[in-house]
């Protein structure tokens, strides 16, 4: 709980920093997206590393010894089915942010491929679908 609350807060602090630095100085976007995404990718790897402790580690034994069910198996299939579910639910925002554009014009054009064009935003859809059925079968073996 305190580890996500402190990424909370290094993300407020970096689009602070991110936002007076665009202010101040006459920079690219470009420049300072860069540097927040670094600055960013170092908080995470602090979280990590601070997550991955050994005092961590053995309260985690510790956890598990007095007979806890968490196993370092079911949670590397939480964690799988976190990134199946994230990973294909970005996938699918970016298909559907195209097809969905493209269907659009299309139909503005002709109105009657209304249908056509719903049917590929679905097939783009579909990709979040897929990842949520891969993280129900991981959940579901862990």
């Amino acid at each position: 709980m305190i580890l996500s609350l402190s990424a909370i807060a290094l993300l407020v602090v970096v689009t602070a920093i991110s936002m007076m630095l665009m202010r101040r100085r006459r920079r690219t976007g470009l420049g300072v997206l860069l540097g927040a995404n670094a600055a960013i990718a170092f908080g995470g790897v602090v979280a990590l590393v601070t997550a991955l402790h050994p005092a961590a580690a053995q309260a985690a034994q510790v956890a598990a010894a007095s007979g806890s069910s968490t196993s370092s198996a079911s949670w590397a299939a939480l964690l799988g089915a976190a990134i199946a579910v994230a990973g294909s639910s970005l996938g699918a925002a970016i298909a559907v942010a195209y097809t969905g554009s493209a269907a659009l014009a299309a139909m503005s054009e002709r109105p009657e491929m209304f249908g056509r064009s719903m049917v590929i935003v679905g097939l783009a859809e579909g990709i979040a679908i897929y990842g949520l059925i891969v993280a129900i079968i991981l959940i579901g073996n862990a």
